[in-house]
Formats: structure tokens, C-alpha cells, sequence
């Protein structure tokens, strides 16, 4: 119920009476300057080909060539360093280009997406697509600046686009400050993501680690 909700209209009911109802809003923008459309939206629960059909659509009117999806994912990594980022695609001859930015390639089996879905028919429509997820701690709840900071940077290096950071990345700062702090007051957590960062440093990547799944679990962090 609670994953369901995500993709369902938001209402406000007020003594008895739906006050407001909004359906999920997808949106595009346009940046002329570095020739780019951006795209925000919610997974659809039903019919997806025409979904797909609106984007495709979309980028046939405009001439767009390749298509980059950008996500995360919950998953044992410390919060001290930059997130894990593992890519799918469309096509194979992709491959070398984003093993040279060091993304890593998905071995994934479960449930699939409506990126999924849109990475698996980019090529029949002409179009490259690349569906790119940092893996972000999972003990971390909410918005995560310093991860965001470094996603973005790393986004905007593969598509040769300026984005000012120095706001962002002192956010980041900060956050990871405070966050250090909060983590030494507890000592069980503290000694699991001191393991992280070792293995992190060892590009050792460790999807075990029981004691710390068992301490997410016991804070109702579930692991995506």
C-alpha cells in the first residue's frame, strides 16, 4: 500500500468534503542553450506502450538521439563517499562509452520499470537510451544533498553541460557533517559503515553484511 500510493492522485479532504484532487503531474523542459529537454514524471500503472508512444513521440519531433534516465536506489554504501552508479542500455555498441565514465553494468533480475520498459524499445525506435542509478546509503532517509552533488556533477560531465554546484556541494558539505556526528552517537552503525568505507576503498562490494541489514530492519529501512 505504501509503494502503491506513491504513483496515486494526491486529495485533501476537509470535514468531509475533497477539498483538492491532483493527479501526478509529468512535465517537460527546455533548454535551448545546451540543446537538451528534461523530463519529470511518475511511473504510469497502466498503459505503458502509450506512454512510451508520448515519449518517443516526443523525441522524434526534436531530433533527440540519445536519452539518459536518472534514478537510485537504497543499498550498502557509506554516506562519507560518492554513490555507486550502475547502468542498462539500449544497445550494446553503448557499452564502451560508459565503461570509460567507470559505470558499472546491472545484473538485475525482478520486477522491471517503465525505464525498463522505455530502454528495452529505445533502440527500435532509433533512439540510444541509458538508465543510469546511483546507489545511495540506505540509512540516510529523505533528500541527500552531498549524493545529489555528486550525480549531478558526474551527469554533467557525460553530457558536456556547466552546472553550477558551489551551493549544492556546501550543502553537501554540511550535510555529511552533521549526519557524522548524528552516526558516532551510535555506535553499532558506526562500526558497520567504518566496513563500508573499507570496502568501498577496496572496490569490494559487499551486499551481505547481515549485522547492518539486521539494524536497518529494526529502523524499518528497508533495502530497495
Amino acid at each position: 500500500m505504501e509503494v502503491t500510493a506513491l504513483f496515486r492522485p494526491h486529495c485533501r479532504i476537509r470535514e468531509g468534503l475533497i477539498r483538492d484532487f491532483d493527479f501526478p503531474e509529468n512535465l517537460f523542459f527546455g533548454d535551448e542553450r545546451d540543446d537538451l529537454i528534461l523530463f519529470r514524471g511518475k511511473e504510469p500503472n497502466l498503459r505503458w506502450e502509450d506512454y512510451a508512444d508520448c515519449i518517443f513521440t516526443l523525441c522524434r519531433e526534436f531530433g533527440v538521439e540519445m536519452i539518459y534516465f536518472i534514478g537510485s536506489v537504497a543499498g550498502l554504501v557509506p554516506h562519507t563517499r560518492d554513490p555507486q552508479m550502475f547502468c542498462s542500455l539500449s544497445d550494446v555498441k553503448l557499452k564502451p562509452r560508459f565503461d570509460s565514465y567507470g559505470v558499472k553494468f546491472s545484473d538485475y533480475e525482478g520486477p522491471a520499470s517503465i525505464v525498463t520498459f522505455l530502454t528495452s524499445r529505445a533502440k527500435d525506435r532509433g533512439i540510444d537510451m541509458v538508465s543510469l542509478v546511483a546507489t545511495v546509503p540506505a540509512y540516510v532517509q529523505g533528500n541527500n544533498p552531498r549524493c545529489i552533488e555528486a550525480v549531478t556533477r558526474r551527469i554533467a560531465g557525460m553530457l558536456g553541460v556547466h552546472v553550477e554546484l558551489d551551493d549544492l556541494r556546501a550543502m553537501g558539505e554540511e550535510f555529511e557533517k552533521k549526519l557524522s556526528e548524528v552516526v558516532q552517537e551510535q555506535p553499532e552503525l558506526a562500526e558497520n559503515i567504518v566496513k563500508l568505507e573499507q570496502d568501498y576503498d577496496n572496490e569490494v562490494f559487499n551486499t551481505e553484511m547481515p549485522d547492518l541489514k539486521r539494524w536497518l530492519h529494526q529502523k524499518g529501512i528497508r533495502l530497495d
